[in-house]
């Protein structure tokens, strides 16, 4: 069976509220302890698959689960057991007999979960929703890891009753998004377990600072940062499938950054975000721009508010970036020049970049754009930002249990209101109703003799549509941002400030959109020219970051007169950076195009 699913993150400091609002229907509690079975090679997990054995209260429950139609959907396989006992014959016949067939190794257990869920049944409008309370702990070898979450399983309905309920408690309970499932996480707590264990092992009792230093690497290694995934674009997807695929990526990078920031595994025990998930998160945020650039004409984007509220977020961001590369990249080049040392102060810290991915606008803004793109109908800006209906997110909210009565339907059903006030007909979610406005009247009305009917008619002869594939689109608007990148760089020399700027952000989204569709392009061609669209954009990207630390040296010089040696070395390397600029731009006029 399909299983749809939104999972949430619950902090500790709302995990009162959440309870309180399971309390307010019948809930069911059950302990569950769960044995996650792979192979020593992790053959499993490479083919996205999960297998596991878990006792439920007195009953024991077989499970395996692969990836279904969509981020949120899984298939997923029950089979009742009377044991403790692992039957691999349950799958002949099914999804999953040609994955395990082909394994060559030996199962075994990798690592176990012992959780106390609170399950309640909630019907909406949309349909019916599960709602999971998990609490508890994921083990391997000697290491734990908390689990608190909050899952919206949907049993019958849209889609949109997940999200819908889901966006309602995020905005109430300050819940976070988390893409990882138990079992991820359970995998690479097992290896990492795996690899601590083995330098325990190898460790010599005399290297105490080394070993120290070799142990945090591999736990700091648990919570690395997101970078940029392959996508895998098919020639016969039609623009929309392509821009759903492409923003499902661009969220995962920006989600699974922002979760480390929102410190999901750490919080109260340490910092495991770091200037490189900051970093990620902003790649994220342009790449997914970049693609609202190319599929612009192509496909239908987002609602213009989600795409507006987006450019906030990357901005509060920014200024921790860039301290971030001025402190790790340029005060060392600069000290090593004979620069006195340089004091940063900055108002954006740590704290500030993780109170942002974990707050009710950021995480209502990935609800929302995940919702229009798995086409799950999203609420309205001012619900995302906190407001239901004029309603303060989560006061006086109640949900009818199963099987009871319905609420009476509105007595003017003409004029459905949509989240923000306004009708459903006029909100951004697609939504339409059936109704009459002064200068329209009905089909079929007896009334009404001043209209004709007309028809248009195709001849016999009439030339056949050709319609372009999705690599003859996408490839055409490439072509356009390399001639507009080409023809303003070969004048960089006379491009004033702002100018050169712009021209920087195209070359990136270009960049990016050449990745976008990697997967529809001659790959022989794509690399070499990607090669040196890539020494335009480190030059690019250099002159960027120096003309940023300029402007903060510029700040600087009245409390700290030694700030005027790095506002002279900056300078000077940013002259040198122009001629470097043309003559790249000039070998990329003559690289070999990326197209056929």
């Amino acid at each position: 069976m399909a299983e749809q699913e939104l999972k949430l993150h619950v902090p500790r400091q709302t995990r009162k509220g959440i309870e309180r609002e399971l309390a307010r229907g019948t809930v069911t509690r059950i302990p569950l302890r769960a044995m996650y079975f792979d192979t020593p090679n992790r053959a499993l997990v490479k083919a996205k698959v999960g297998l596991r054995l878990r006792q439920e209260g007195s009953q024991w429950v077989q499970t395996l689960k692969m990836p279904g139609d969509h981020a949120l959907s899984r298939l997923e396989l029950n089979h009742d057991r009377v044991g403790p006992v692992l039957d691999l014959s349950v799958y002949l016949g099914t999804p999953a007999e040609p994955i395990l067939a082909s394994l060559t190794e030996t199962l075994g257990v990798c690592y176990e979960t012992d959780i106390r869920r609170t399950l309640r049944k909630i019907r909406t409008r949309q349909g019916t929703v599960e709602v999971a309370f998990d609490l508890g702990r994921i083990r391997a070898g000697a290491l734990d890891l908390p689990v608190s979450e909050v899952e919206f399983e949907l049993l019958s309905g849209e889609l949109t009753a997940i999200f819908a309920l889901g966006q309602r408690w995020q905005q109430a309970h300050g819940l976070v998004f988390d893409a990882r499932s138990k079992a991820e996480r359970g995998d690479r707590l097992a290896q990492t377990a795996h690899q601590l264990a083995a330098l325990d092992a190898q460790a010599n009792p005399d290297g105490g600072e080394l070993v120290d230093k070799a142990r945090q690497k591999i736990v700091a290694r648990f919570w690395q940062e997101r970078n940029i995934a392959a996508i895998a674009l098919e020639p016969e997807f039609s623009t929309s499938q392509a821009l759903a695929a492409v923003t499902m990526e661009c969220l995962d990078q920006i989600t699974r950054n922002a979760a480390v920031l929102a410190e999901i595994d750490t919080a109260g025990i340490c910092a495991a975000g770091a200037p490189e998930h900051v970093h990620q998160i902003r790649v994220g945020i342009r790449r997914l721009r970049s693609a609202w650039s190319l599929f612009n004409g192509l496909a239908p984007l987002p609602p213009l508010e989600l795409r507006n509220q987006i450019k906030g977020f990357f901005g509060q961001l920014g200024g921790a970036r860039d301290d971030d590369v001025l402190r790790e990249t340029l005060l060392p080049v600069l000290e090593a020049s004979g620069q006195p040392p340089v004091v940063l102060e900055s108002d954006l810290t740590t704290d500030h970049t993780s109170a942002l991915c974990a707050g009710h606008a950021f995480q209502g803004w990935v609800l929302a754009l995940m919702a229009w793109t798995l086409d799950a109908t999203p609420l309205s800006s001012s619900t995302a930002a906190g407001s239901t209906n004029g309603i303060a997110p989560g006061a006086g909210l109640s949900y009818p249990e199963v099987g009871a009565t319905n609420p009476v339907a509105s007595s003017t059903p003409t004029q459905a209101s949509g989240n923000d006030g306004t009708s459903a007909g006029d909100s951004q979610s697609g939504a339409t109703v059936n109704h009459v406005v002064d200068n329209e009247i009905p089909a079929g009305d007896p009334d009404h003799h001043g209209a004709r009917l007309a028809a248009q008619i195709i001849p016999m002869t009439a030339a056949k549509i050709v319609v372009p594939t999705l690599t003859e689109t996408l490839s055409g608007k490439l072509k356009k941002w390399h001639r507009q990148v080409v023809r303003d760089g070969l004048a960089f020399e006379e491009l004033d400030i702002e100018a050169r700027h712009e021209l920087r952000k195209r070359v990136k989204r270009l960049r990016y959109g050449l990745q976008f569709c990697e997967s529809l392009l001659p790959s022989n061609r794509l690399k070499l020219y990607r090669k040196q669209l890539a020494v335009v954009q480190d030059v690019l990207g250099e002159m960027n970051d120096l003309a940023v630390a300029r402007e903060r040296f510029e700040g600087l010089k009245a409390t700290q007169p030694q700030a005027w040696f790095a506002v002279g070395w900056t300078t000077s390397r940013l002259e040198a950076l122009v001629h470097q600029a043309v003559s790249a731009f000039k070998v990329l006029a003559r690289a070999e195009r990326f197209w056929r």
